[in-house]
């Protein structure tokens, strides 16, 4: 099942498995799973107390058997981690970490992501400028991934975080890692040895930083802040879980943003008429990024334990069994979503499932959200007729993290960059 043309484009294997059935063993991922394909099956599991999402031992266990020693580390700091911990541990975690990802709290943030979008956009319009080639073209190329969608939400992670922006080339890397072995149906002891190294670094940077930040002003505002007060009043025992609290946010900070913007850019451009409609209309934009995530869901599955033998559709899942929701079927259910390849930036058919769904619902939800939108509406108004670049896009080898290496772009170079690129060949 997972292969280049699945990385390229899982749809289409997504439509002949639900067509096949219902629910599906599959040996693929992890030494064995269940697969659901369909939107009520996945929301219902996702929801459903019976499914753990304590998972992350024998999922690092199935790197093979040196991994029951190797990974001890990655799966310390992982089991504590708010995405794979079950109630009352996760309840208690989450009411901590809320109070960070309230609506009021992100408006507050606004500005700053404004700010880093607006700089961002400077330096590619800037590099248009300087980058004139002989023949005076009109439109400017840049890769959209490694100029834009990449460091804009790791830049406003580590601003939430209050740690330093010159830190993000390292966080980035540390993240690839982590997600190529989460992405990877049955990872090799070698992809699981990077994750932990990645792991276990994130861990000692923020480790180093504690001293200073506990001595940092009471009322400081950011996440790291509000996780050792919380330490101080018993929402976070121990300082293992603040850490790896902080690990979690940054990690999962900017996985699902960066693949919103490349996966929903490239899923615009290459629907001109939607494209062109969202900038006529630009108060469509919440209603299109919701069928964005839809339409390419940046998150394709995940993953439950059973903590009791179920059955469903006549078949019986063991106690232990591995689950495996997938989401970007889900997404692409025709009982859920008319015609659901078709991109409809102005689909009203109820929620999808890119987010998740139920008490683990993604708690950064809201601020994907928010700087997404901030993000497109505002490359919309500064890089006109924004094109693709007529370059086959390149999509990385994550089958859970769907995302693109690169996304080459055009867009009309400003007009005092061709004057200047003119005047300096009339005298060459």
């Amino acid at each position: 099942m997972i292969n280049e043309d699945f990385l390229n484009d899982p749809y289409p294997a997504y439509h002949a498995l639900r067509a096949a059935g219902a629910l599906h063993w599959s040996p693929e991922f992890c030494g064995g799973a269940w697969l659901l394909t369909g939107h009520a099956d996945v929301a219902s599991v996702l929801r459903d107390p019976r499914f753990s999402v304590r998972r992350a031992g024998g999922w690092a266990n199935s790197s093979g058997p040196e991994a029951l020693t190797e990974l001890r580390e990655f799966k310390r700091i992982f089991s504590r981690s708010l995405l794979f911990v079950d109630a009352p541990q996760h309840t208690r975690l989450r009411q901590v970490m809320n109070a960070g990802f309230k609506p009021s709290a992100l408006q507050e943030l606004a500005p700053q992501i404004q700010e880093i979008v607006d700089r961002l956009l400077d330096q590619i319009t800037v590099k248009a400028a300087d980058s004139a080639s002989g023949q005076f073209a009109e439109f400017a190329q840049f890769d959209f991934m490694s100029d834009f969608a990449r460091p804009l939400p790791a830049l406003v992670i580590a601003g939430m975080l209050g740690i330093a922006a010159e830190d993000r080339s390292e966080f980035v890397a540390w993240s690839d890692d982590i997600a190529a072995f989460i992405g990877s149906p049955t990872p090799t002891l070698e992809i699981a040895r990077a994750a932990q190294a990645s792991l276990v670094a994130m861990n000692e940077y923020f480790r180093q930083l504690l001293p200073q930040r506990r001595a940092a002003p009471r009322d400081s505002g950011d996440l790291m802040s509000q996780l050792i007060r919380a330490e101080a009043t018993g929402g976070i025992i121990t300082t293992k879980e603040l850490l790896a609290q902080c690990c979690t946010l940054l990690f999962a900070g900017h996985e699902t943003t960066r693949n919103l913007l490349g996966n929903g850019m490239l899923a615009l451009l290459q629907h001109p008429e939607q494209w062109q409609s969202l900038q006529d209309t630009p108060a469509l934009l919440p209603s299109a990024l919701k069928e964005l995530l839809r339409f390419d869901s940046p998150v394709q599955y995940t993953g439950r334990r059973l903590k009791v033998d179920v059955e469903m559709h006549g078949q019986l899942m063991k106690k232990g069994d591995l689950v495996i929701p997938l989401i970007g079927a889900a997404n692409r259910d025709p009982e859920k979503f008319t015609d659901p390849d078709r991109l409809d930036i102005q689909r009203n058919q109820g929620a999808h499932l890119s987010f998740g769904y139920g008490p683990h619902v993604c708690i950064g939800a809201t601020l994907t959200y928010l700087e997404a939108e901030i993000a497109i509406r505002s490359v919309m108004q500064r890089l006109p007729q924004l094109q693709l670049a007529g370059v086959v896009q390149s999509w990385g080898g994550n089958a859970v993290y769907r995302s693109l290496n690169r996304l080459p772009l055009l867009f009309a170079r400003p007009p005092a960059a061709v004057r200047a690129s003119q005047a300096e060949a009339q005298y060459a």
